[in-house]
């Protein structure tokens, strides 16, 4: 009997594989059978992601999608795919008196507009296999958790699962599902470099149930289940992987 968990066959792009959850992505893709296509704009950090990779078959793109010519690169790459991972994202914590537009556009060229252009390119020019799954990481930050000095990262965040859900609705009848995975605090060089201060961390676990922070692997359990056909009959939903802070 086949394994529905299994992703045996399927070639699955990931990007903003270099570090973090889309790093564990792309490493539990690999062990779960896949062929990834790894993308991010760090090649040191990309390439450490590609040596951990089990198995054969993979690709590494070095490419800044937020620029045409990184995007444009990458669709020139790519055909056949069975799973799409946007990992990619910025984080930046600032105050909503000092959101500025010019703020706004930086954070959301990565966290919203690049992902949107991508899949619009890749359903465009078919690159992918019917019964395609994209997985879009997003934030409980942007649905259900709402802290001081996240408010460009947390409605960037929102907006992109509303986008998903319409196309989600609008690509069902191509057999493509969209589905988010809205991780809470996970621990990653993203939280501990800066993004957050170690005083703002330790109140934050203090308020999750489970107390402690979440593992990027984790996160990428989550992900493997909405690639994989065991999740063949969901689209336009989501999946908090926060420990209970939401609730």
């Amino acid at each position: 009997m086949s394994n529905p968990f299994s992703l045996e066959g399927k070639t699955i792009l990931i990007t903003g594989a270099s570090s973090g959850i889309g790093r564990a992505v792309a490493v539990e893709c690999a062990k779960m059978g896949a062929a990834v296509i790894i993308s991010g704009r760090n090649e040191e950090r990309l390439r450490q992601t590609f040596s951990s990779l089990v198995g054969t078959g993979h690709k590494l793109i070095v490419a800044d999608l937020s620029n045409e010519d990184g995007l444009k690169d990458l669709l020139g790459s790519l055909s056949g795919l069975d799973g799409i991972v946007l990992a990619a994202g910025v984080v930046e914590m600032i105050p909503v008196l000092f959101a500025s537009k010019s703020k706004f556009d930086k954070i959301l060229a990565t966290n919203l507009f690049t992902p949107i252009e991508l899949l619009r390119q890749v359903v465009k020019k078919r690159l992918f296999n019917p019964g395609l799954s994209v997985v879009a990481i997003d934030s409980v930050a942007g649905i259900s958790k709402f802290e001081v000095a996240n408010g460009i990262y947390g409605s960037g965040k929102a907006a992109l699962a509303s986008f998903l859900k319409y196309f989600a609705l609008e690509m069902s009848g191509k057999k493509i599902r969209v589905n988010t995975v809205s991780p809470g605090m996970i621990l990653t060089p993203m939280q501990t470099k800066g993004a957050v201060d170690e005083t703002k961390l330790q109140e934050t676990i203090d308020r999750i149930p489970m107390k402690r922070w979440g593992k990027p692997e984790e996160v990428a359990y989550a992900v493997l289940y909405l690639l994989s056909d065991a999740s063949a009959y969901l689209t336009g939903t989501n999946i908090k992987v926060d420990g209970g802070y939401t609730i």
